[in-house]
């Protein structure tokens, strides 16, 4: 089971050292931490899995703000999140800018979480599923690509989905695509559990939750109990 830490843009490098010298991830779970760029280097010294929160299509040239799979594999990163639904809402990334950028990445030698999900007005539509179908339908199955589901509507909103709204809209990715599929939206220690013991949900992308180290350590350490039942 893949546990994910997305830390936005909290956490320097002195921050990402302090947290990473008191985790320690327990066996039976991949833990995957994402600092934000300039604590990169910090986080992979530290020997933990560290991931980007994103990654350009071209391996360099004029992309002001932007990271190339070549600076993210000289550093030592090992995967980035490619599609969160804040890169969708505040800086223009679509469908078609998600599929160059896991594309890319995967080609690199990269791992990839694309990330994919409604809006709440979406899902008040009914909507949902040809929504995960469209943004699902331009990801292919490949080696290292995981998708996480996470509605938008869940989102720093501290509205959770249920279990079963997990589980169906798992299910729905997992029916159109062969690959592993992450839960994300306002996990906490508190609904890991349930939610995490859904039959098509292999793990989690954790947002707050994940900068705090006692927190996402317990979150961790559910999914570990959870993968050895």
């Amino acid at each position: 089971m893949l546990i994910a830490g997305n830390w936005k843009m909290y956490k320097g490098p002195g921050a990402t050292r302090e947290f990473c010298a008191a985790f320690s991830p327990p066996d039976g779970v991949e833990a995957v931490l994402c600092p934000p760029f300039g604590s990169l280097g910090a986080g992979v010294a530290s020997g933990h899995t560290i991931y980007a929160q994103n990654v350009h299509w071209a391996d360099d040239g004029a992309f002001t703000g932007e990271v190339s799979t070549l600076i993210l594999v000289e550093l030592g990163v090992q995967g980035a999140i490619v599609g969160h639904s804040e890169r969708r809402q505040y800086f223009g990334e679509t469908d078609a800018t998600v599929r160059m950028r896991t594309e890319h990445a995967l080609e690199a030698g990269l791992r990839v979480i694309a990330c994919v999900g409604e809006l709440e007005e979406e899902r008040e539509r009914g909507e949902t599923e040809a929504v995960l179908t469209r943004q699902v339908s331009v990801l292919s199955a490949r080696p290292g690509l995981t998708v996480a589901y996470e509605p938008v509507w869940a989102i720093g909103t501290g509205k959770t989905a249920t279990p079963e709204i997990a589980q169906e809209a798992h299910a729905l990715i997992k029916s159109l695509l062969d690959v592993p599929v992450l839960y994300g939206g306002s996990v906490k220690p508190e609904n890991a559990a349930e939610l995490l013991d859904q039959p098509d949900v292999d793990g989690a992308l954790v947002g707050g939750a994940s900068l705090d180290v006692g927190s996402f350590t317990a979150i961790c350490e559910t999914a570990a109990r959870l993968s050895r039942s």
